[in-house]
């Protein structure tokens, strides 16, 4: 695996499963001097996993699942170009995170709208995809804004896991979506993405807010007493 490939905040899927195909994938554009930024990656990632949508309501989840996957493995090119290549940039992080939101939006929304064409819509799967979608989002928000007003991503506070990164859950989405068991992967992703959000932003609030008081009472001045 090259160097700067990894990074430290990847998740279980991306560590043991996307790298081992991405990383391929970005040595070998190094290797031939294929000319394309990291912003091209970003983009042709996302067109890949808008891709599954018209798949999905044309009856085709597993052409769908696996252009999910497929993007969620390409969407490990970018930055692995971008460090390997020095082409890091503020740009290319905004274009990458907000094209990976809409295009999580899509995965989740395709899959619904497969399902809502299988059988009849009722509240229980209503809250089903909207738990999924706003899930999704607010762990991704947790750890945006978690990185800009603490200055450190979430995983390396306190002793949570993440076990819904955005890895995780195309991963969960892809094998529902290839083995029949599409509605229980968004169930899945419903729980996992609810709880780790709201759980996680329990811990950081608890241990900031632990820390702040800690700091304040080192700062006031010790009350001791003079000897006679």
């Amino acid at each position: 695996m090259s160097s700067g490939a990894t990074k430290s905040t990847d998740g279980y899927v991306s560590r043991y499963i996307n790298r081992r195909f991405s990383t391929p994938i970005t040595n070998f554009i190094v290797r031939h001097n294929i000319p394309l930024t990291p912003n091209q990656v970003s983009v042709i990632s996302f067109l890949i996993g808008a891709a599954c949508l018209p798949f999905y309501l044309l009856g085709h989840p597993i052409i769908a699942g696996i252009l999910v996957q497929v993007s969620s493995i390409v969407d490990g090119v970018d930055g692995e170009l971008a460090r390997i290549l020095n082409m890091s940039s503020k740009f290319g992080a905004f274009l990458d995170a907000v094209l990976d939101r809409l295009a999580d939006v899509l995965a989740v929304l395709g899959a619904a709208l497969y399902l809502s064409l299988k059988m009849p819509i009722s509240p229980p799967l209503l809250a089903v995809f909207m738990l999924a979608v706003s899930g999704s989002l607010m762990v991704s928000y947790l750890h945006i804004r978690t990185q800009h007003d603490l200055g450190k991503h979430p995983m390396f506070i306190g002793k949570l896991w993440n076990l819904s990164s955005r890895d995780v859950r195309l991963f969960i989405i892809f094998l529902g979506s290839v083995t029949g068991f599409l509605l229980h992967a968004l169930v899945l992703v419903a729980i996992l993405a609810n709880f780790y959000a709201i759980a996680k932003f329990l811990e950081i609030a608890y241990l900031t807010s632990r820390k702040t008081s800690l700091s304040k009472d080192s700062q006031q001045p010790s009350l001791g007493y003079r000897r006679t």
